[in-house]
């Protein structure tokens, strides 16, 4: 399990540089310009609120890894980072740090460089309420991620398949732990029928982890001897498919997957999002950049981010949702193939002027 977590990083590092300059489903999305609905960025808070969860920042670290000498190091980095500009953290999943105590000092670093603020810990579906309770113990963790990853399983070649019994996993967890339960994708996204069986379920939050961001299933298909499973690459659904599905399932959702710079976050949190996740993009610049440099993009985050909602004149990130958006292309088609009306989405100004 330690040399799979070295090699995630590896390989996930690989991917995002592949990945760079390539068109996503998020390019689909266009913030309507109008030329006289902006505002001065000094009025925009980027304070937010999700299920109950004050964040200072609609720009959270996603879970990524942890767990080996290497990892720590990288997980010490991005704690620093997310301190200094005070972003939420995810830890990666801590499974190994349950069956091998020895291995906590890797994960326990987030909450040690970053003791005054949001930190979540993760565990997968498969895991057991009381080991939920020891993951959030281990982090004096604020809130609880629980990952899906069935399309990673079944190709990681040391993958666990029993999948149908991560709903009644999914519910005992709800029950036992004492923080909010998130649950995420990793990269192939939840469709609005599974985020409202997860609301059926307990859970609180719901953050669809879809497609464009790093791709387990090839991360796992290039660790396997034959490399079969090749075909599957891009299974599942986009992120801002998934937001357009899940609108009315009846969960708060967050936004993870594929998040390339400040504009997809505002596109994101105009389809729904209370919050966006960022995992390879922030990975890439601690590698290759260390931890002043992640101080620098993280803080550009958050400025950019501000500056295009005072664009579109959203005062909030909460406020990003009565901005007007044009859905095009590729997730246009999707939405229609869903029953899903996106003209709407173009004219919330006519309806609404809650913007200021």
């Amino acid at each position: 399990m330690a040399e799979r977590k070295d090699d995630h990083v590896r390989i996930a590092l690989e991917h995002e540089r592949d990945r760079r300059g390539r068109p996503s489903d998020l390019d689909d999305v266009e913030l309507v310009h109008h030329a006289l609905d902006g505002i001065d960025p000094a009025r925009v808070t980027l304070d937010i609120d999700v299920a109950g969860m004050a964040w200072r920042s609609p720009v959270y670290v996603n879970g990524m890894t942890g767990g080996t000498a290497h990892t720590g190091d990288v997980n010490r980095t991005l704690a620093i980072a997310a301190r200094e500009s005070d972003l939420p953290i995810a830890s990666g999943s801590v499974s190994i740090a349950l069956d091998d105590p020895s291995r906590a000092p890797y994960f326990r670093v987030l909450r040690d460089e970053h003791p005054h603020g949001f930190v979540l810990a993760n565990v997968g579906a498969d895991r057991s309420a009381d080991d939920a309770r020891r993951a959030v113990a281990l982090l004096d963790a604020d809130a609880l991620q629980v990952h899906l990853n069935a399309a990673q399983e079944l190709v990681m070649p040391e993958g666990s398949t029993r999948f149908d019994t991560w709903a009644p996993s999914i519910a005992a967890i709800c029950e036992a732990v004492d923080v909010p339960v998130i649950v995420k994708e990793v990269g192939a996204g939840l469709s609005g029928r599974t985020v409202a069986r997860l609301r059926d379920l307990g859970v609180d939050v719901a953050d669809v982890g879809g497609t464009g961001g790093t791709d387990f299933v090839r991360v796992e298909n290039d660790r396997r001897a034959a490399r079969d499973f090749a075909y599957l690459g891009g299974w599942g659904l986009s992120t801002p498919a998934c937001l357009l599905d899940a609108q009315d399932a009846g969960l708060p959702l967050l936004a993870s997957g594929g998040i390339r710079h400040p504009l997809d976050v505002v596109r994101a949190l105009a389809l729904g999002a209370r919050a966006v996740g960022v995992a390879s993009r922030f990975l890439a610049v601690a590698v290759e950049g260390g931890e002043q440099a992640l101080v620098d993009e993280m803080r550009l985050w958050r400025d950019h981010v501000r500056a295009i909602l005072a664009l579109v004149g959203a005062a909030s990130p909460a406020d990003a949702v009565h901005a007007d958006v044009l859905v095009r292309g590729r997730l246009r088609e999707l939405a229609e193939l869903r029953g899903i009306d996106v003209t709407t989405l173009a004219r919330r100004r006519a309806v609404d002027g809650r913007l200021r």
